[in-house]
């Protein structure tokens, strides 16, 4: 009996592929999702069904190096986004202020407990 059958961890099967995009999805949320506040929650699940489809049929067809590939390429044009293009049009790539542009830029409308907050905040 080797360590991977004691340990059942093994990096050759396609689960390693959905664990790394859960994971990524993990953090991602904790640490960006005020960024996708206003989108609908089905929005949110339907684009993590996605990413494991697609990433586990590159990998299972052109192979894992073409899979990570594409999720390198993603997570690129997403530090892209959030360090260059966001601040250029006046937002906060970490902090996605000013809420109200941003809201605009994805054309989202302003919460209605987020207008109260800011009422009660200034009494």
């Amino acid at each position: 009996m080797n360590l991977d059958t004691i340990l059942s961890w093994r990096t050759d099967t396609l689960w390693f592929e959905v664990a790394i995009i859960c994971g990524i999805t993990a953090f991602g949320s904790i640490l960006l999702g005020h960024f996708e506040e206003g989108a609908p929650k089905w929005r949110r699940v339907l684009k993590l069904v996605n990413a494991n489809v697609i990433t586990v049929l590159l990998s299972a067809t052109l192979g894992r190096v073409w899979a990570f590939g594409l999720l390198g390429l993603i997570l690129a044009a997403v530090l892209v986004i959030h360090l260059w293009w966001l601040p250029k049009h006046g937002i906060n790539g970490w902090t996605s202020e000013p809420r109200e542009k941003y809201y605009a830029l994805r054309g989202w409308k302003k919460k209605r407990r987020e207008i109260s907050a800011a009422i009660n905040w200034r009494d």
